[in-house]
């Protein structure tokens, strides 16, 4: 009896869970409802309206890429200029493997795997490079099968000749228009530098300044820079190669530089009030006044055996230059806190009232039968002022009470000078005693030393005429 019950029960349990798949199942298509696929079929690469790629070509053209088709999937791509849609190409599965088509000179072609090149027809303009202001270079594409290229150099809007390189022509051609050497290469690029002794650029400067740029050298590139005033060349720059990655000079108050690479920038320098008060460049005349700047003035005497004598008056006080009659460069010179030369430079030179808004430059050319003579240096320009102090000094006073400079607490020895001689010195400084004054003698430009020696102008003049290495 209780073998019979464990039959039947079992009997039962294996019955009810056969027949329960069977209800779910019919409940299910009662419902209505469908069972879900065993895999979802794949998705499509991209949406057939969106683009999988945009190649960018030449002469300003791009194509934007679309995928096409389920079954047979294919590309197509729009080829644009500026927005606009120039046309449309296609390959792969129903269509040819590739589909070229010219577009604004260039042959464009699509490959059934999506991939777009374009290649410039003959005589395409492909590129315009500018060389340098008012001069470029027209690049066009040439050939079929042997593919070269020319370029048409202009200046202005004037064809100035033309280059070619590539196929049939040498890899490379180089030729030089309007100061610049200009090269074409087999793959179409233009490359181009200044030929020694171009002039590159003009830069218009603070105060009234400007600096004419040239390029130098062909191995070894350098710059060089004429610093100029009211059409007057007051000296120059140069810098690069053989040269200081910088040069940096003082001329009419500005501190101007010329870098390696040709650029040019200028400020006022220490001490001028930044208004091109310190004296440089002009060149005054024995018949009066020459304006150097907005509160500079100077005019040039004549002191005897073949020797000129330049007198400024500045807002930092009288300075005297002394040169060889008709030539430009200073051997020389004497100013406010320096008044006096030694008796080693051969002439009897001094500032008179040196520390007075009258000061005046006596001077006697040793060995000689003339005697001394007095000139007076020219007054401060109206509505200008002095930076220092200015004493109410004596006829014939040295000058040498009262305030004793621009810095508060400073004291001078008013015997010192600062010389420039002639000829080639050895670098470095040497001081001499000369009774109660002492001489500072200053190597090469002597503007280290002049700085040195407390001058606020560092450097007075760069002449025309200065020697250019």
């Amino acid at each position: 009896m209780r073998t019979a019950l464990r039959t039947a029960l079992a009997a039962a349990l294996v019955a009810g869970v056969a027949a329960t798949p069977v209800l779910a199942a019919g409940s299910a298509f009662a419902a209505g409802t469908h069972p879900a696929p065993k895999a979802a079929a794949a998705a499509p690469a991209a949406a057939q309206d969106t683009p999988v790629r945009t190649v960018q070509l030449g002469g300003g053209l791009s194509a934007a890429v679309y995928a096409r088709g389920d079954q047979h999937p294919y590309y197509t791509a729009d080829v644009i200029s500026d927005g606009t849609v120039l046309g449309e190409l296609k390959a792969g599965a129903g269509y040819p493997p590739e589909d070229t088509q010219v577009f604004a000179g260039y042959a464009v072609t699509l490959t059934s795997e999506g991939e777009v090149t374009a290649v410039a027809q003959d005589g395409t303009l492909v590129r315009t490079v500018q060389v340098a202001e008012g001069l470029s270079a027209k690049v066009y594409a040439r050939g079929d099968q042997h593919r070269y290229y020319t370029a048409t150099v202009v200046k202005d809007g004037t064809a100035l000749g033309e280059l070619k390189a590539g196929a049939g022509y040498p890899p490379e051609d180089t030729q030089v228009f309007a100061g610049y050497s200009v090269t074409l290469t087999s793959e179409g690029e233009v490359t181009s530098f200044a030929a020694n002794g171009t002039l590159v650029r003009t830069v218009q400067l603070a105060g009234g300044l400007s600096a004419k740029v040239y390029a130098r050298g062909d191995q070894h590139r350098y710059f060089t820079a004429d610093v100029v005033e009211g059409g007057t060349v007051l000296g120059e720059l140069k810098a690069g190669a053989g040269y200081p990655p910088e040069d940096t000079q003082v001329f009419a108050g500005y501190s101007v530089t010329l870098t390696s690479e040709g650029e040019v920038t200028a400020t006022a320098a220490p001490g001028t009030g930044a208004q091109g008060a310190s004296p440089s460049g002009g060149t005054g005349t024995s018949a009066g006044k020459d304006k150097l700047g907005p509160c500079t003035v100077s005019t040039t005497v004549s002191i005897g055996a073949g020797t000129a004598a330049e007198l400024f008056m500045t807002r930092q006080g009288p300075v005297a230059e002394f040169s060889t009659a008709g030539e430009d460069r200073v051997f020389a010179m004497v100013d406010r806190t320096h008044p006096s030369l030694p008796k080693s430079v051969g002439i009897t030179a001094r500032i008179v009232d040196p520390k007075t808004a009258t000061p005046s430059l006596y001077t006697k050319v040793e060995g000689g039968t003339a005697k001394g003579s007095t000139h007076a240096f020219p007054k401060l320009p109206k509505g200008c002022t002095f930076e220092v102090p200015i004493e109410n000094g004596t006829k014939g006073a040295t000058g040498t009470k009262g305030a004793t400079g621009a810095g508060a607490g400073l004291t001078t020895n008013t015997g010192q000078t600062s010389v420039i001689p002639q000829g080639g010195v050895a670098a470095g400084a040497e001081f001499a005693a000369e009774g109660d004054s002492t001489a500072l003698v200053a190597a090469g430009a002597g503007a280290a030393s002049l700085a040195a020696a407390g001058l606020g102008f560092v450097v007075l003049r760069r002449r025309a005429g200065a020697d250019r290495a």
